[in-house]
């Protein structure tokens, strides 16, 4: 079981609203436990004949909907722009190292396939690709902030 298995199992165990799913198979056992204050994954190799590796454990919370009277007017405002959302869990990263510049910067136009930040998810850096051309109105993720999957991260104007 690689990782893009491992992402779509939790995306569907958050998406069926179950509170725990246990997967076990000859040599990966996997727990996902989720409620209304955290996700937990938890994968192990127990195999005696099977190279040891790290057990990996990860805790991000679970974001709870909320709706507010205020917000109505805004996301109608908003609605004319395309939202880039987060493929993945983890740290949400502007720039490819300290020392780079940004990827992408409010007021920039951007086409399919630039590369627009970087998500660290378990030690792997993910490059996060534009799925649409237009220009950058909103950048809505601060640096080094830890992202949900589904997250709003950008708001491009496709015209």
């Amino acid at each position: 079981m690689d990782l893009k298995d491992i992402q779509n199992l939790i995306r569907f165990v958050a998406k069926s609203g179950a509170s725990e799913v246990k997967l076990e198979t000859d040599d990966v056992k996997i727990t996902i436990k989720t409620g209304s204050e955290e996700t937990t994954i938890v994968q192990q190799m127990p195999m005696a004949g099977m190279p040891q590796m790290q057990m990996q454990h990860a805790v991000a919370p679970v974001a709870a909907p909320v709706v507010n009277a205020e917000a109505a007017p805004a996301e109608d405002e908003n609605s004319k722009y395309i939202t880039v959302k987060s493929p993945i869990i983890g740290t949400f990263y502007r720039k490819p190292s300290p020392d780079k510049p940004l990827f992408v910067e409010v007021g920039q136009t951007i086409a399919e396939g630039d590369v627009l930040c970087i998500i660290e998810a378990m030690k792997l850096f993910n490059e996060i690709e534009s799925e649409v051309s237009g220009k950058i109105v909103k950048i809505l993720v601060d640096d080094s902030s830890p992202v949900e999957f589904d997250q709003p991260l950008f708001l491009v104007d496709p015209s």
